[in-house]
């Protein structure tokens, strides 16, 4: 019996549940009231129902409007209008937008914003930023320099933060004159401040080659300097001599030394007039021999201009070497072509440390075409071919970076001293000024794209190039190229490049069957039979539309260049 109550029971509860679902307000068929409108009017008699007393805080307390500070300090613990609030009985207001400072950005991007002013930052350590494979990387003079620095400076005042950023960047490449009295005002400069040392990276350093003249006589030991009067029409009685107060390389070095732990970098900068006067190396000793100089460690790559006032004998060379126990790269420029640079320059090579790696030389930097070899040149084949001596140090090197004359017997010789097993080389970067031939009468010895005696000595050398890359496994880039800046038509001197397994530039057809022989995986990105849009005018003389100038040719066929030799006129 008391089984079947309970189901009845259970029907009786089923029924009334169902009943209140199926109600006329909540079927889908019948809807409901209208929804009350959106603002509707408070009657102002309206009483806040009472709190029941079952709850735990039955009378409602009102907040503290009069907030102090969300963590209290321990001076405002005895305060009375001070709110100690607990984490257990009040959580913290999460804010939802919270506003971020300066300060609080990630260093990346407080780096990106000083990049996009200053420039982006080259590596000193690094070589793969400013090494001769990237044709297009900025040469070390203005890699970590900034022209604006004056005015940039100020924006060390930004922050705590921007002030170190900011001077990295600021004393990261500097330049110092090299004199007595400037040398002093660096080691005092940098001995108040030393925590601004080890931002320097790049110390250049140039020695004056002239000063002006005393105007009248000055007390001993006072080394200021009476300048000429400038006028709007220009320099009065601006008289100059040799400089008296320059410092010898010996000081250098100690001054690099001792205030730049971290320079990677040094430019010693010898400058160029005439006469002008050689670099003291130091002050002899009782024995009048020639003290070494101070080591310098941490410097990887030495660039020298003017290297002519500095390096002039094998032994000028060794003294530095020794004092750069670490040096792996060499830049060498020299202001003007001298038959003494090409002849002390290969007596250098002879003995050029195994410790060097990079190697880039400028000879010759008038980047225009010639009529007929200089006599400064014909000296230096007079005494030694000057191919054969840059081939040899070459066989040592990772990267070679050449301008100035060259021919066909450097790969010769380098293929020669280079072993296919052991062999380093891995970049040839040759700028041609022109390519020396031998018993070559004078009026065969120019240069241009109109000469076509020069055209066959480029094709040589490039053949040359190519067949030395049988031996030369580990070569990645090979960059052979004429600059002529008063060529008609500057995307007409010819060039030769080999970078990425492909291949652009001058072409024949025995370059190209070289080129299957000894790198059949390397192709050519064109090989057109004309150099595009070209003509004939009435007199017969060669018209080249001026809109091909602007374009940059992958394709020269060498034999088109027969139809320059007649002369070119630009429409």
């Amino acid at each position: 019996m008391s089984i079947d109550r309970d189901e009845d029971e259970d029907e009786g509860t089923a029924t009334v549940e169902l009943a209140a679902i199926m109600t006329t307000t909540s079927t889908p068929v019948t809807p409901g009231p209208a929804s009350p409108p959106l603002e509707q009017p408070k009657p102002s008699d309206f009483v806040p129902p009472t709190r029941p007393s079952s709850t735990p805080f039955p009378n409602a307390q009102q907040g503290q409007t009069d907030i102090r500070c969300l963590t209290c300090q321990p001076d405002c613990f005895g305060s009375d209008d001070c709110m100690v609030t607990s984490p257990v009985s009040q959580p913290a207001i999460v804010e939802q937008n919270p506003v971020l400072t300066l300060a609080q950005l990630p260093a990346e991007i407080h780096e990106c914003i000083l990049d996009h002013i200053f420039g982006y930052r080259v590596s000193t350590t690094s070589p793969s930023s400013l090494n001769i494979p990237s044709v297009n990387a900025r040469s070390w003079s203005t890699a970590l320099r900034h022209s604006r620095r004056k005015e940039l400076s100020n924006l060390a005042l930004v922050c705590p933060l921007w002030r170190d950023l900011i001077q990295q960047r600021l004393y990261r490449h500097i330049k110092l004159k090299a004199t007595v009295h400037c040398s002093n005002d660096v080691m005092a400069f940098f001995v108040r401040h030393p925590h601004l040392r080890t931002y320097v990276k790049h110390i250049e350093i140039w020695f004056p080659v002239f000063q002006p003249k005393f105007l009248h006589p000055v007390a001993p030991g006072h080394t200021s300097l009476a300048l000429p009067t400038v006028s709007p029409e220009g320099i009065a009685s601006a008289t100059y001599a040799l400089p008296t107060d320059n410092s010898t390389l010996e000081e250098v070095f100690y001054l690099v030394s001792m205030q730049f732990p971290e320079a990677r970098v040094m430019t010693l900068e010898g400058g160029e007039r005439k006469k002008a006067p050689r670099v003291k190396f130091g002050f002899s000793g009782p024995s009048l021999v020639p003290r070494d100089l101070p080591e310098i460690p941490s410097i990887r790559t030495l660039i020298v201009k003017g290297q002519w006032n500095i390096i002039r004998q094998p032994k000028d060379w060794e003294t530095i070497s020794r004092a750069l126990p670490n040096l792996e790269e060499w830049h060498g420029t020299y202001a003007k072509p001298k038959s003494k640079s090409y002849l002390s320059m290969a007596s250098t090579l002879e003995c050029l440390d195994t410790k060097i790696t990079s190697l880039n030389l400028c000879l010759e930097c008038d980047y225009r075409r010639e009529m007929t070899c200089p006599p400064y040149y014909l000296k230096v084949c007079e005494q030694l071919h000057w191919c054969e001596k840059m081939a040899k140090a070459a066989s040592n090197l990772e990267h070679l970076s050449y301008t100035g004359r060259v021919c066909h017997g450097f790969f010769d010789v380098l293929a020669k001293y280079s072993n296919p097993r052991t062999t380093r080389l891995k970049t040839i970067d040759l700028t041609v000024k022109n390519c020396c031939r031998q018993n070559a009468q004078w009026n065969e010895s120019g240069s241009g794209i109109t000469d076509m005696h020069f055209i066959a000595a480029f094709e040589q050398l490039v053949l040359g190039g190519i067949r030395a890359l049988e031996r030369l496994k580990s070569v990645e880039l090979v960059r052979i190229r004429y600059v002529d800046l008063d060529s008609p038509v500057p995307p007409l001197n010819p060039y030769f490049m080999i970078r990425d397994g492909w291949c652009s530039g001058v072409w024949s057809e025995e370059i190209v069957a070289e080129i299957n022989r000894v790198r059949p995986d390397i192709r050519f990105e064109e090989m057109a039979e004309s150099f595009g849009e070209v003509g004939y005018s009435k007199e017969g003389r060669l018209i080249i539309n001026s809109d091909f100038s602007k374009s940059r040719v992958l394709s020269l066929k060498l034999a088109n260049y027969a139809m320059l030799s007649g002369g070119i006129s630009m429409v």
